[in-house]
């Protein structure tokens, strides 16, 4: 094996190396040894068939393999050798035309990571904005927690519907007089002014009693969801089966214990805990972006273009998706194109203070435990079918970069934990609205453009069983832009550090998520 450096430039290497035909001749032979005792093959006693026969039999896979080792052993003998940190997984190219038999010539190019230099976590000062949870804030989360319980009861027939009320209907959904898939439904229970259902629809149920009969007319949306519906008139023959009112939502003894709880007394300590536990998260995000700023104003060092690419790559992304959903499109990616610098440089933020922060913890000797990365594996298996879920935790266990991936955000609140502890923290007390004022102001501070077209986070909607249909009668939720989501920076600057995910070999994929 020979392995030439061609290139040395920056944070840039690349290498040739030459793997001759004996090297990878003495890998076939040695496996064809190996494997000789377990080959069965009819007319010979079970590790009795001769060696070229089962040469003959596996060759091209024993070649095949044989050549994959040989780079693979190649590339870590040059990273070893030249004490190399690469920042992505290194590029590799087998030259064209190779054929089995012959000398293999690879040529390998990557990125390595920068030497950081050593940061100072002395002298950091840092101030903790402290939000009580009050009687009040108590008190109104549990009056919001009651109506958020909210039942109803059986009104009298007389009794016609209003706002706020709830109607069970059974429904048949008609355009041009012909019934259409997904049109009719059963004991649907619909809360009038929710604007569960398509416009007009609620509307025209107020007033009925039980037992009403009423024909609906409505125009599906132009953005509904199913194609052959958009734009169309429709009607539909519903009947009312009953109406009912809602009862009072009261916070009380009653309630707790309907939910299993001893009283409103053990009830309300439990959303305190909640409450405390949202203030203290948000306190904690405000301390971390000002650790950050003062980290980030006091070390330059040049960051390897790959991650920052990666980094930008996922910034654009998201900013596209959510220019997709804009009511302008085309003014929106306009606008992005305009700021296009400002994101990169925010990618550039991001990648040396996750680099940082790695080489903080590295000199502290800041650890994430087995017990805690076995915590961590077990927690993202269940993202995937159950059948699949060994096969994700074999995946983790074999592939380092995935392994570092799915560490590093436990891994950088940990460093974030550390210094802390080494700065001088001074406690002041503030409102909610003052700490997320603040809050939202170091996030138009940082990420600059991106700050201008903010939206709330939203959870994906968990697939319904292909069984279950949504009636036609019924809208599709209002689609939200999905919140900035900040790339592999530090944790600290609204998402954990991340080193984008290295290419994988096809035979190493991650079971499919649900």
């Amino acid at each position: 094996m020979q392995i030439v450096e061609t290139l040395n430039e920056g944070l840039k290497r690349a290498y040739e190396i030459k793997i001759t035909a004996n090297d990878i001749e003495s890998r076939v032979v040695a496996e064809v040894q190996k494997m000789a005792p377990q080959v069965n093959m009819p007319g010979f006693r079970k590790g009795k068939v001769p060696a070229n026969l089962v040469r003959k039999m596996h060759n091209d896979a024993l070649m095949q393999d044989a050549l994959t080792s040989s780079i693979q052993e190649s590339i870590e003998k040059t990273m070893t050798d030249n004490k190399l940190r690469p920042a992505m997984q290194p590029n590799v190219d087998l030259e064209e035309g190779y054929e089995p038999g012959k000398d293999a010539n690879v040529k390998i190019d990557l990125e390595i990571l920068p030497d950081v230099p050593t940061p100072d976590v002395e002298g950091l000062k840092l101030e903790r904005l402290q939000v009580e949870a009050d009687k009040k804030t108590v008190d109104e989360a549990l009056q919001k927690f009651a109506e958020s319980q909210k039942q109803f009861e059986t009104a009298a027939k007389s009794y016609k519907a209003q706002i706020g009320d709830q109607c069970l209907i059974d429904f048949e959904g008609k355009v041009d007089g012909i019934p259409f898939d997904g049109g009719k439904g059963e004991g649907m229970a619909i809360e009038l002014g929710s604007g569960r259902l398509i416009p007009g629809f609620e509307d025209q149920l107020i007033g009925k009693k039980a037992n009403d009969e009423v024909l609906v007319k409505v125009t599906f949306p132009d953005d509904y969801n199913v194609e052959d519906l958009k734009g169309k008139d429709a009607t539909f023959d519903v009947v009312i089966g009953e109406v009912q009112k809602p009862k009072v939502a009261k916070a009380d003894d009653e309630m707790a214990k309907s939910m299993g709880l001893e009283g409103i007394d053990q009830l309300t300590e439990l959303l305190k805990g909640q409450i405390e536990q949202e203030l203290n998260g948000l306190t904690r995000t405000h301390m971390k972006r000002k650790l950050l700023d003062q980290l980030a104003a006091s070390h330059d060092f040049e960051v390897p273009p790959s991650m920052v690419e990666a980094e930008f790559s996922q910034i654009w992304q998201q900013l596209e998706q959510e220019a997709a959903q804009e009511e302008d499109p085309e003014a929106a990616r306009k606008e992005m194109e305009d700021e296009k610098d400002e994101y990169r440089d925010i990618a550039v933020r991001r990648v040396r203070l996750g680099l940082l922060l790695s080489e903080i913890g590295q000199k502290n000797g800041v650890e994430v435990s087995q017990q805690e990365m076995g915590m961590l594996i077990q927690q993202a298996a269940q993202q995937y079918r159950p059948e699949d879920r060994d096969r994700f935790v074999q995946y983790i266990q074999q592939d380092q970069m995935a392994a570092a991936q799915l560490r590093a955000p436990m891994y950088e609140d940990k460093v974030v934990d550390f210094l802390f502890d080494k700065a001088e923290v001074t406690d002041r007390k503030v409102t909610r609205e003052e700490l997320e004022a603040a809050i939202e102001a170091e996030d138009e501070a940082e990420t600059k453009p991106a700050a201008k077209k903010k939206a709330p986070a939203k959870k994906a909607a968990a697939k319904k069983p292909a069984t279950e249909k949504k009636p036609a009668a019924e809208k599709a939720p209002a689609k939200k832009a999905p919140a900035k989501k900040a790339p592999a920076k530090a944790a600290a600057e609204k998402a954990p550090a991340k080193k984008p995910a290295a290419k994988k070999p096809a035979a190493k994929k991650a079971p499919a998520k649900k």
